[in-house]
C-alpha cells in the first residue's frame, strides 16, 4: 500500500484523479488529508469535517472488476469494510444507509463516495473516497452526525484506520468475483431500516410510507409500497426520511 499522506487539499479524491491521469499507479494507492476544503458526498453534498480530527482519504484500485455490471459491488465491499473494522472497535448497531452511509443508531458516522472511469479498452479505474468521523466531539448544527469518539468515548488512531480499512477492503474486493453472493448476504442483513414501514420523498411529491426491501444489482433501492406494489428507484429519484 501506498500512502499518500497531506495537510489540507481541496478534494482527495480529485487529487488522487488529477495523479492517475499523470502517472501509473499501483492498486491501493491511498492519499489522506488532515484538512479537506471541498469534500463531497452523493449527489454533490458537501462534507464537512473538524480539521486533524477525522480520517479522509481516498483509494485507487483498478482492473478488479470484470464489467460495469459489477460497479455496485464496488460499493458494497467498501461499505462493509467500514462496517468489519468499526466492529473491531466495538461500534455499536452498525447500518449501511442505501446507497453508502454508515450509520451507528440513528446517526451518520461514515460517508463513501465512488467515482468510476471507463477506459476505451474495457479496463475500470476506480477511486473510493470515505471520509469517517472518528474524533470530533462537537457536531453542532449536524442532529445526525456523530462518530467513534462519541459512541466509544475514547480517541482513535487514524493510521491505524487507514491500514486496517484498505486490509478489509482487499479481502472484500477478491470477494466481488470470487464471492459475490457472500457480500450481499452481509450487505443486506445490514441495510438500514430495512423491513421496516419509513417515509419517503420524492422532489415533486408527498412523502409517502414503503418497507425496503433490499438493493437490485443495479444498486437501485427495492421498496414495498403500500398499494403492494414493489418499486426500484435510483439515487436521485427517492429521499429516505428517518
Amino acid at each position: 500500500m501506498k500512502l499518500i499522506k497531506l495537510d489540507a487539499i481541496d478534494s482527495t479524491n480529485d487529487f488522487l484523479k488529477g495523479l492517475s491521469a499523470t502517472e501509473e499507479l499501483e492498486n491501493y494507492t491511498v492519499v489522506t488529508a488532515e484538512n479537506q476544503t471541498k469534500g463531497r458526498g452523493q449527489m454533490g453534498a458537501v462534507w464537512n469535517s473538524e480539521k486533524s480530527k477525522n480520517l479522509i482519504m481516498s483509494v485507487f484500485v483498478r482492473d478488479l472488476l470484470v464489467g460495469v455490471e459489477d460497479i455496485y459491488k464496488l460499493n458494497i465491499a467498501t461499505a462493509l469494510a467500514l462496517i468489519q473494522v468499526l466492529k473491531t472497535f466495538d461500534i455499536q448497531n452498525l447500518r449501511i444507509k442505501w446507497p453508502n452511509d454508515i450509520m451507528s443508531d440513528n446517526l451518520k458516522i461514515a460517508g463513501i463516495l465512488i467515482e468510476n472511469s471507463f477506459k476505451s479498452n474495457d479496463t475500470i479505474s476506480s477511486v473510493i473516497g470515505i471520509g469517517l468521523n472518528v474524533n470530533q466531539t462537537n457536531f453542532e448544527n449536524l442532529p445526525k452526525a456523530s462518530s467513534m469518539a462519541v459512541i466509544a468515548n475514547s480517541s482513535f488512531d487514524k493510521e491505524e484506520l487507514v491500514v486496517l480499512i484498505v486490509e478489509r477492503l482487499k479481502i472484500n474486493l477478491e470477494l466481488v468475483n470470487s464471492n459475490p453472493q457472500y457480500l450481499w448476504k452481509e450487505y443486506t442483513e445490514v441495510l438500514f431500516k430495512k423491513g421496516v414501514p419509513i417515509p419517503f420523498k420524492k422532489e415533486t411529491e408527498k412523502a409517502f410510507m414503503g418497507i425496503i426491501q433490499g438493493v437490485s444489482a443495479a444498486g437501485k433501492l427495492i421498496v414495498l409500497l403500500e398499494d403492494d406494489s414493489i418499486i426500484e428507484y435510483g439515487l436521485k429519484e427517492i429521499q429516505m426520511l428517518y
